[in-house]
């Protein structure tokens, strides 16, 4: 993973958890050859761990092949939520959990 190649090292994202594609705000170009084309991704896989979606890939530069960063994406289901997380120096870190039920009880405005 290169700081060099990106803008700012993990930008909080919020909520934004990416399994696919790249966060191009954040690129400033490569520093390996010094050109600012597309980032592509390879190597990517695709676990599945005690019921657990874990997807990693590296994005690259079209150019030169260097790794820009390495993208860790994570998709579970806790009780009655699905829960995502996303690592990677170019996207940013995030986090998000959203309810499988019609109605999410977290969202429900007290009665009184």
């Amino acid at each position: 993973m290169c700081n060099g190649c990106v803008l700012k090292e993990y930008p909080d994202r919020g909520n934004t958890c990416l399994e696919n594609g790249s966060y191009l705000m954040n690129y400033l170009g490569c520093a390996n050859c010094h050109q600012r084309d597309f980032v592509l991704i390879s190597n990517k896989a695709t676990e599945d761990e005690d019921g657990e979606e874990i997807v990693t890939y590296d994005h690259v530069c079209k150019t030169c092949d260097h790794v820009v960063a390495r993208h860790e994406y994570t998709f579970s289901v806790v009780d009655d939520y699905q829960e995502y997380t996303m690592l990677c120096m170019l996207c940013g870190k995030a986090e998000d959990s959203i309810s499988v039920l019609p109605d999410d009880p977290r969202q429900t405005a007290p009665l009184f």
